[in-house]
């Protein structure tokens, strides 16, 4: 496997904050324009792990969508030419199929303000470099949910105190924080080893932190967050979306579960 370059970090950090200005100002098809007038497809081409690293945790943290995950897919594919690369099927949690279309429309049946559609049926197509993204999308929006938690549990004071001077509490987001930064281990991990399996594993440690991020964080946040009126409702629905692309975390870890036990043995995946 080619060595892929390396970016400094205050160039990392200038692109983190220029991707962020772009994910704030636009989403959807609006998005996707502005991320290639960036040259978010030549970054992919020449640093495939970088470039979705940064690119789909800042979607997640800003709340924002693009449907950059078909640029990921057709480049593990080997398609030449990303610009004309048409939305495929994806395969979707419970044996269906989905399209994420470029367009600006949003679904009625699936994705909410996402374009995101059902589809009959498709061809296989590669997943490992999809599942990466979609671990680092789902680990931005849980890092966006744990601030929307912390936030409140700062500013919400029962019986004279903030709510985060409460164990209760502190133990909730102690937890996040843990699932979240173990996700991105797993993440990395898999970017230095792109197999299918380390990739499989990634998506299904960042689903999973997803899922464990949206439910403490609703407990932090009580009735507030069960209401339009909060940001938190927007990350839930995206992290339901996210999982079941490509394999939901339930369906992933039985995958894993059932190479394990067909080979006799667990592979290593990491040399401590």
């Amino acid at each position: 496997m080619s060595v892929e370059p390396t970016m400094d970090a205050d160039s990392l950090r200038l692109l983190e904050r220029t991707l962020r200005t772009a994910m704030t100002a636009a989403v959807g098809a609006d998005l996707d324009a502005a991320l290639g007038e960036l040259g978010w497809r030549d970054m992919l081409i020449e640093m495939p792990e970088t470039a979705t690293r940064v690119v789909f945790q800042s979607l997640g943290e800003t709340g924002s969508h693009a449907s950059v995950l078909n640029d990921v897919v057709a480049h593990e594919a080997g398609r030449a030419d990303l610009d004309a690369a048409p939305a495929v099927p994806l395969p979707f949690a419970g044996g269906s199929w989905v399209i994420w279309q470029r367009t600006a429309a949003p679904s009625t049946a699936i994705g909410g303000d996402i374009p995101v559609q059902r589809v009959g049926s498709g061809q296989p197509v590669p997943l490992a470099a999809g599942r990466r993204a979609l671990g680092w999308w789902l680990t931005g929006t849980s890092r966006a949910m744990l601030a929307l938690a912390r936030r409140h549990a700062l500013d919400r004071t029962q019986f004279g105190k903030p709510i985060a001077a409460f164990q209760a509490v502190r133990h909730r987001l102690a937890e996040t924080l843990v699932a979240i930064e173990g996700a991105e281990a797993a993440l990395a991990t898999a970017g230095e080893r792109p197999d299918e399996l380390c990739s499989l594993l990634g998506k299904a440690a960042a689903g999973d932190a997803a899922l464990v991020t949206a439910r403490h964080c609703q407990q932090v946040l009580g009735g507030v967050g069960f209401t339009a009126e909060h940001d938190l409702h927007v990350h839930v629905e995206r992290v339901l979306l996210l999982d079941g692309m490509l394999g939901s975390t339930r369906e992933l870890t039985r995958e894993a579960g059932a190479a394990a036990r067909a080979a006799g043995a667990a592979p290593r995946l990491v040399d401590l």
